[in-house]
């Protein structure tokens, strides 16, 4: 950040969008890579153009499409090498169609994903449409950061992303998964990247990220409605927060 006065720690979930999750101190360690976050991985092309993803015999170790989940020397050193080179490429085709979401599903798909966006934001009052302006607004201040951690896991988790078209508002170094390490594990890990002298502002609407706000010292916004969805528009856009 340029000027980590203010950051914005918001947390996704499928039924709404926008939430947020703040937690505690834990000491839960953080496994190996890369189940939590991208941010710590380079975005270096060369690595992976010449890449033969189709003969490196990490697919058919496979025992299911999860991309964590390989069979055969776990952890080792080349299956940790081939599973890299598959997070490089996810975040190559994140970065390269983050705001282009329709050249990547092709003319067919693309047509199906805007009708299924517009049912949607028809079955739910446009709650994504409402939401998406707020992250706007925090992703154009150049001081501050949207960060979003999520239960989902780190693949799914940012091709949802990419698929409500929220890929503008979040870097992909910004997306957390806390499927395997929980929730407080990712804020510490988040408060450990952007440092302690930022001004984090849970937006939620859970009773257990409430409290954890709390505990942190951190102002927590409810979002249950879309009133309150309005409400934290109307301060954004007043520079209230």
């Amino acid at each position: 950040m340029a000027n980590p006065n203010n950051s914005y720690l918001n947390h996704e979930r499928a039924a709404e969008f926008v939430s947020t999750t703040c937690a505690k101190k834990t000491e839960k360690p953080f496994p190996s890579f890369p189940s939590y976050t991208f941010s710590y991985l380079d975005l270096n092309h060369s690595k992976t153009k010449n890449y033969n993803f189709q003969t490196d015999g990490f697919h058919a170790a496979a025992t299911s499409a999860n991309l964590c989940l390989a069979t055969g020397v776990r952890g080792g050193v080349d299956w940790m090498r081939k599973l890299s080179y598959r997070y490089r490429r996810i975040k190559e085709i994140y970065s390269s169609y983050k705001n282009n979401v329709g050249e990547l599903l092709g003319p067919q798909k693309r047509e199906q994903w805007i009708q299924l966006r517009a049912e949607i934001e028809a079955m739910t009052d446009s709650w994504l449409t409402i939401a998406l302006k707020s992250l706007s607004i925090v992703h154009s201040r150049s001081n501050c950061v949207n960060v979003l951690v999520t239960t989902t896991q780190l693949v799914p988790a940012v091709a949802k992303v990419l698929l409500y078209g929220l890929g503008g508002v979040f870097d992909i170094e910004n997306v957390y998964s806390a499927t395997r390490v929980g929730k407080e594990s990712c804020f510490e890990r988040i408060v450990a990247r952007f440092g302690r002298k930022v001004t984090y502002v849970a937006i939620g609407d859970a009773n257990d990220e409430e409290q954890a706000a709390k505990q942190m010292d951190f102002p927590f916004w409810r979002v249950t409605s879309h009133s309150d969805l309005a409400a934290l528009h109307h301060a954004l856009d007043l520079g209230y927060l």
